[in-house]
């Protein structure tokens, strides 16, 4: 029988650039993001026992590029819960080596920490309390990537432009060659988010307008076509980057 599979991946693609310029469907899908929003839709979720305070086709993005790019060490800010951790974990076990993921968070409470720690995949990760944005956290993190590491990065802490803006700067530049950085919550900056109001988070205050902000002045990062394209429901609308 022939062996179809580039065919197949190739055909992916194409729907995906096809899904990506179909803006009324895509609409209509931020539109129920948003609505869902009020039934705390993302909270409804969990990777292995442990809440992922995230939709569903963002958690399968991210178990693919992971899978994809073969990262040997995740650098993740904000931990909340913790299942997005582990969700990073179960991947980088599966790849095998010692790889891990780090978690920064300004506050850890004890019993996440406690629900982290214990987990099976606790020994794949590192817990690192602090401002994502003071210095000795960032010497900290630094510190424990091991030199020639392939690094992703994934910013899901405070949405405010200015600290998602501050991450960027200092968080990007760890990402490898072909690795991704992934920045959360970009669907706060479309029109349909508008009238949301979060911690002070609006139109004009929130991660997307950081991102557009960072990549005038970088030339480091695309917006990856894949799968950003394919992602109907996401809540990172262009914040799947790669690094080129």
């Amino acid at each position: 029988m022939r062996d179809d599979r580039a065919e197949f991946e190739a055909k992916k693609r194409v729907s995906a650039a096809a899904l990506a310029t179909d803006h009324g469907l895509l609409h209509r899908a931020a539109e129920l993001e948003i609505d869902s929003a009020r039934h705390d839709y993302t909270y409804l979720w969990s990777w292995l026992g442990l809440p992922i305070i995230q939709l569903p086709p963002d958690i399968v993005a991210l178990q693919e590029i992971i899978w994809e790019t073969r990262p040997d060490v995740i650098v993740e800010t904000g931990v909340a819960r913790g299942g997005s951790l582990i969700l990073s974990a179960s991947i980088l076990q599966l790849l095998g080596g010692d790889r891990f993921v780090i978690g920064v968070d300004i506050e850890i409470r004890r019993h996440n920490r406690a629900a982290i720690e214990s987990h099976p995949l606790g020994g794949r990760v590192r817990l690192v309390e602090g401002s994502s944005v003071e210095p000795a956290t960032v010497a900290t993190v630094r510190s424990m990537i091991p030199d020639g590491r392939r690094v992703m990065v994934v910013l899901d802490s405070d949405h405010s432009h200015d600290h998602v803006l501050a991450e960027l700067r200092l968080y990007a530049p760890l990402v490898t060659p072909d690795a991704f950085l992934v920045v959360a919550d970009t669907v706060l900056g479309l029109p349909e988010a508008r009238d949301v109001h979060v911690r002070g988070w609006g139109p004009d205050n929130n991660p997307m307008t950081a991102l557009r902000a960072y990549l005038g002045e970088t030339s480091d990062f695309v917006a990856d076509p894949f799968y950003n394209g394919k992602l109907l429901m996401t809540s990172n609308p262009g914040g799947y980057l790669r690094r080129i």
